[in-house]
């Protein structure tokens, strides 16, 4: 009878037996059953992501159909209603537009040559853009506030995800390097996953800045940019970093049209400017380097700048501010017109390197 009733067959005596667990335990068995749900999760997920690599008829649905490109005109004019409406109308294009934008990058992960493909830094990006399709296709048509909340909430999840996919890329390729036969496959890619990478960005955080009530902002667009303010900014940057590292840096001026104020998004601007000026600052240390070893041994003895100022840059910054050798300046001149934007960077004469910014789609 005893046995009956440990086993949970023929009639019961008394109340069933439970084991006793102490809090410690509890918390134990409840904090392992919890990792256990996330582990499973996990491992559901990474299935449909492998099962994905297989059956691929909704990425290849998506993969041949076109982008709908907007521009900067476009997102500017549609950026604003009392109603709240262009919420709901910006959230919609991007549930259309996304996916379609992720299944062209994943089918070009699958033209990469098999062996490339399976660096597993390289598919584990690769399954990052596979997750992020299941992900957006998965979530119900946007109807309300609600459904635009949470597809907000699941853009940002989305943005953090793939914040490394740039460095991920690099190493994968780094990895892979003995492997590639065809750099101009391999650089076509990237440049194809790079560029419709910031656009995604773009599109996608000028829907989650169109919920902020900025100064002059329409999202990412500033309705009054001014090029000079930016310029200044990542100057001051620059030059705080180039005398921290390295003791001195080059003065800078900026001229051309520095009173112009027109609608632009400062993203590009704050990706680009900042190594245009290191690139500057890096090319006058080594011009000083050219006078002084001209001078002084008759021949150039130092390599051309590649990554960053050498110690005989340094030296010459901090040892000749007032001489004959002096850094020259990084002369910065601004010129735009109703179509293009283009910023030149030179030393007293010699240029470096040029900025041209128009009208894109994204």
């Amino acid at each position: 009878m005893i046995l009956a009733s440990v086993l949970g067959s023929g009639p019961r005596m008394g109340p069933p037996l439970r084991p006793f667990l102490g809090p410690a335990l509890l918390l134990r068995a409840l904090s392992t059953s919890a990792t256990d749900s996330h582990h499973v999760e996990m491992a559901r997920e990474r299935s449909k992501t492998v099962t994905s690599f297989y059956n691929q008829s909704a990425i290849d649905v998506a993969a041949e159909k076109a982008s709908v490109r907007l521009t900067p005109t476009m997102m500017l004019y549609s950026g604003r209603s009392q109603d709240g409406s262009h919420l709901l109308k910006s959230a919609r294009y991007l549930q259309q537009e996304l996916p379609v934008r992720i299944a062209h990058r994943i089918k070009g992960f699958r033209s990469l040559p098999f062996i490339i493909g399976c660096n597993p830094t390289i598919l584990h990006v690769h399954e990052l853009y596979i997750r992020a399709f299941q992900k957006l296709t998965d979530f119900p048509p946007i109807k309300d506030q609600t459904d635009e909340a949470q597809y907000c909430q699941l853009v940002r999840q989305l943005l953090d995800d793939h914040k490394d996919v740039v460095t991920l890329l690099a190493e994968g390729l780094r990895e892979s390097r003995k492997h590639i036969e065809d750099e101009k496959l391999v650089r076509y890619f990237l440049d194809k996953t790079l560029t419709s990478r910031l656009g995604i960005r773009m599109l996608a955080t000028h829907h989650l800045a169109l919920h902020e009530d900025k100064p002059d902002f329409v999202g990412i667009i500033c309705t009054r940019l001014s090029p000079k303010k930016i310029i200044e900014k990542w100057v001051d940057f620059a030059r705080r970093l180039c005398e921290h590292k390295y003791g001195n840096a080059p003065r800078v001026r900026i001229n051309g049209h520095v009173a112009a104020r027109f609608p632009f998004i400062p993203m590009p601007l704050d990706y680009i400017l900042p190594e245009l000026l290191k690139n500057a600052m890096r090319w006058a240390g080594w011009i000083c380097c050219l006078k002084r070893t001209d001078r002084d041994w008759g021949e150039t003895r130092i390599p051309p700048p590649t990554t960053g100022l050498s110690l005989p840059y340094r030296a010459t910054m901090e040892s000749h501010l007032d001489t004959p050798y002096n850094v020259p300046d990084v002369v910065i001149t601004i010129a735009n017109n109703d179509i293009d934007l283009v910023i030149r960077f030179a030393l007293s004469g010699s240029w470096v390197g040029v900025y041209r910014g128009s009208r894109h789609c994204f």
